[in-house]
């Protein structure tokens, strides 16, 4: 089972964080609160994250800064940031955001549904993904179980149903999250995510059937999941 997706609300201002907290408590998912942008570094190296909510305007490390330095570390750097400003400093500002790596740039105040929409969407991407490293790790499994030989056995073949049914319900969620998408013209950003996902889910699926009886090279390599 995968657990709860952390989400993590980086602002100096505690009724702001308090307001977030009521927007997305609604989505059911572990929020985690950073009241500057070093305390946001200092969760960031330990706990994973599916989203972060990060205020631009704080006192000593803003928003931009605390952005660049997540994007600067292996481990962060592909998590999405959603710039929230109470500040419209008109294009140019909002070009900075997105060249710090945002995937969305919010002018305060904002619309709760919308801002929990956004959300959802990456709890959901940072969902499937989790579930697809599952699967990856119980094929190579296998695969190291397996050796080079035919896949056989009644424990084996039970295995791979079992595998093969997991994936299965990940690839029909992918599906409908990329309908989703399409249907409500998401950000460019959750598309290309989304895309990736269906790519690794593709690969997957055919390292799977590869271990089938009677599919030919049995020893077929697991994709690199990126």
């Amino acid at each position: 089972m995968v657990q709860k997706a952390k989400i993590l609300l980086v602002d100096d201002r505690p009724e702001n964080l308090l307001a977030l907290e009521a927007i997305l408590s609604a989505l059911d998912q572990t929020l985690v609160r950073a009241s500057s942008g070093e305390e946001a570094l200092k969760a960031l190296l330990t706990d994973d994250f599916a989203v972060i909510l990060l205020d631009v305007q704080m006192p000593g490390m803003d928003g931009f800064e605390t952005a660049a330095h997540i994007k600067r570390r292996e481990r962060t750097r592909d998590i999405p940031i959603i710039f929230l400003t109470a500040i419209n400093h008109g294009p140019h500002h909002t070009f900075r955001g997105y060249a710090a790596g945002a995937v969305d740039y919010i002018s305060k105040p904002f619309d709760p549904w919308v801002l929990r929409a956004k959300v959802s969407v990456f709890v959901e991407l940072y969902m499937k993904n989790c579930q697809l490293r599952e699967q990856a790790a119980l094929l190579r499994l296998q695969l190291e179980g397996g050796g080079k030989g035919a896949v056989g056995g009644k424990e084996s073949a039970g295995l791979l149903a079992e595998l093969s049914a997991r994936l299965a319900a990940v690839e029909e969620q992918a599906e409908a999250l990329s309908k989703q998408l399409d249907d409500e013209s998401a950000d460019a950003a959750a598309v290309a995510t989304a895309a990736h996902l269906e790519r690794k889910l593709t690969g997957l699926r055919r390292a799977l059937d590869a271990l089938e009886p009677g599919a030919g090279s049995a020893g077929a390599a697991v994709p690199t999941q990126n």
